[in-house]
């Protein structure tokens, strides 16, 4: 186990205000994954907000046994209020150091819970990339979480299950390049991504 809990509190908060400054017209907006519009990019952040913080708790179920490729997720009406609470769950959930002890599961996968939470963190970073890019936002990850989710990609770009489905492959990106854009291109998508 790490010596350093990362809270994923501030990235959380980024992404909530991301959020809140969709418009409904943006909805149907395509994003950089593909096959997923605006409103599903958030029904994946509802979804994977609650398994994460149902996994740094320890309640294992159907919310954590859920594969991430189950299917497209969409908003439900109340998604403008739910989002930015289950985030703050998750973040809370995550600085029980209880959450990083032993194993815990999320997307149908177990995982010791340090790796658990940089998964959480991955996920938050890149899919508020994705969420900013596909509605003209700026957006400045919280630098630890940005680390911490470089360092989850670099070393999934040399597993070889990757084209599993959870990433697309490799896009080259100069070693000199933002550290947004290459944990960008170690996570499939192309940093120059526009609508």
């Amino acid at each position: 186990m790490t010596d350093t809990i990362l809270d994923l509190g501030p990235q959380a908060r980024v992404v909530a205000r991301l959020a809140e400054h969709v418009s409904d017209e943006q909805l149907a907006a395509g994003t950089p994954c593909p096959d997923c519009a605006v409103r599903n990019m958030l029904g994946h952040l509802v979804a994977l907000a609650v398994a994460f913080r149902d996994a740094g708790r320890k309640h294992l179920g159907v919310t954590t046994n859920t594969s991430p490729n189950a299917a497209v997720p969409d908003i439900g009406p109340g998604w403008r209020e739910e989002l930015p609470k289950v985030l703050d769950e998750l973040a809370e959930a995550w600085r029980d150091p209880a959450a990083w002890s032993g194993m815990t599961r999320a997307g149908g996968v177990d995982l010791p819970g340090e790796i658990a939470d940089a998964v959480a963190a991955d996920e938050l970073v890149i899919h508020g990339w994705d969420l900013a890019r596909a509605t003209g936002q700026a957006y400045e990850p919280d630098p630890a979480a940005l680390w911490t989710s470089y360092g989850f990609l670099r070393v999934a770009a040399d597993d070889p299950n990757r084209g599993n489905g959870l990433f697309g492959p490799v896009v080259p990106v100069p070693e000199d390049a933002p550290l947004l854009d290459r944990a960008v291109g170690l996570s499939g998508r192309d940093p120059g991504w526009k609508p």
